[in-house]
């Protein structure tokens, strides 16, 4: 692993798009690009998972050189990575720089090509730096794993992320390390396919194994995390580790993608709809607190309306509190983008569908936190989030302001008061504040929590 990395200049912005790899990978860059003395630039780190997050980094992009005109452009990330031309054509861009590119320092300084774009299924390792605390203070994003092995037909992240590799058990124990003593109090751990963890090291270690030694070897992080899980791949040791450690988080998002059988099989899911349902029965019976997310894609080419019915039923059946719904997107140069297509207005109207069912699951769960109580951990002022990952507003404002938040207003919504005990005040540098509250109603999408 890298030395420490230099703090990160002031007129560097970087512009994060897309997943918690690219957050992670984002403070990276914020002290690699330091270290290359690079300044008055903008590095844009882009996502490709649909074709709407290309649109949004495209629009991202012009925005960037609207605001800062005289500042360097830079993009990288998954976008960039697998279509670097078509951003080169854009004329608001200075360079793009591929995702392995970006984790060199030298990439930032010098003389370089405007393009400079290598292929990302010849890298083998992981690169790890570093990094002493996050830009969001309450929360880091430990990157244990990169690349995928699998190749999902919709899918095009592979494309630009490549195979999957590990890093080292002692490399993300002494990342960890420093975050905790710095007073990060929750860490996620992070990757493409997360499960995967282990696979090309020696003797092949499953992710419970790493878990469990970060449990050990950390005691003093509070709250340990996990990003998306394949729910085909979650071995016995991460299992109990999940359902009975305390500092593990009662919270999983699972990458399901559907619930119909024929359409897992043509999405090239390794997972059958059984196998969905008996793994979120078996977390729900072994840690009842343990709520649940899934990605669910609807519209999926040749997907029926009995199809469609059996996805719909999966956030019931699965007790999803959580659903982060997708309109099926065709990606060139995908398997998914050739077959048949369902009609695009079809696709929009499934996926409002979903999104209610969403909704209707969260309201639900946020139901049954009225007139409990519990520790959240304080994210900004008038948000926290409790440990399964419920959102909670906060109705009342900080006690008093940190130093360099001149600029911040307290001022209150009508329907807002003061509470009698305060939040503790949160001052730059500091790790988010816990907080006892008691739940006294919901808005459909947050509970309302009040000082208990």
């Amino acid at each position: 692993m890298n030395a420490p990395l230099k703090p990160p200049r002031a007129d560097v912005e970087i512009v994060t798009l897309g997943c918690r790899l690219n957050a992670y990978e984002s403070e990276s860059m914020r002290a690699l690009a330091s270290e290359a003395a690079l300044s008055n630039a903008v590095i844009v780190n882009t996502c490709a998972v649909t074709n709407e997050a290309v649109r949004q980094a495209r629009q991202t992009i012009r925005r960037a050189r609207r605001e800062r005109p005289d500042a360097e452009i830079i993009v990288t990330g998954c976008a960039a990575q697998i279509d670097p031309q078509s951003f080169a054509a854009m004329p608001e861009v200075s360079r793009i720089i591929g995702n392995a590119e970006k984790m060199r320092a030298e990439s930032f300084g010098g003389d370089h090509a405007r393009v400079s774009v290598s292929d990302i299924m010849s890298v083998r390792e992981t690169a790890s730096h570093l990094i002493d605390g996050f830009s969001e203070r309450t929360r880091a994003y430990v990157q244990i794993q990169n690349g995928c092995d699998h190749r999902c037909t919709f899918c095009i992240i592979p494309y630009g992320r490549g195979n999957s590799r590990s890093a080292t058990v002692g490399d993300v124990v002494e990342q960890i390390r420093r975050l905790a003593a710095n007073g990060v109090p929750e860490v996620v751990l992070t990757g493409v396919d997360l499960t995967s963890w282990g696979g090309d090291l020696p003797g092949q270690p499953q992710l419970g194994s790493l878990v469990a030694r970060i449990l050990k070897l950390v005691p003093d992080l509070p709250m340990l995390r996990l990003s998306s899980l394949d729910a085909i791949e979650m071995d016995d040791q991460l299992f109990e580790l999940v359902t009975q450690h305390e500092r593990v988080a009662p919270y999983l998002h699972l990458s399901l993608q559907h619930g119909d059988d024929i359409i897992l099989k043509r999405m090239k899911r390794r997972h059958s709809r059984a196998q969905a349902i008996g793994l979120c029965q078996r977390l729900k019976d072994a840690r009842p607190e343990t709520a649940l997310g899934a990605d669910l894609i609807a519209g999926f080419p040749t997907e029926t309306d009995r199809h469609f019915a059996n996805l719909l039923s999966i956030v019931d059946e699965c007790g999803l509190a959580y659903v982060h719904a997708f309109p099926f997107s065709p990606r060139q140069g995908t398997p998914a983008a050739r077959m048949p297509q369902v009609d695009r207005r079809v696709v929009k109207q499934r996926a409002a569908k979903l999104r209610e069912a969403g909704a209707a699951a969260l309201e639900r769960h946020l139901r049954a936190w009225v007139g409990r109580e519990a520790t959240a951990l304080v994210e900004r002022e008038g948000f926290a989030r409790l440990p399964d990952f419920t959102p909670v507003q906060l109705p009342f404002s900080l006690a008093e302001k940190g130093p360099g938040d001149e600029g911040r207003s307290d001022k209150q919504d009508p329907d807002h008061w003061h509470a009698p005990h305060p939040l503790p005040p949160l001052r730059k540098g500091e790790g988010g504040a816990h907080i006892r509250l008691r739940f006294t109603a919901h808005d459909g999408q947050h509970l309302i929590g009040v000082a208990a």
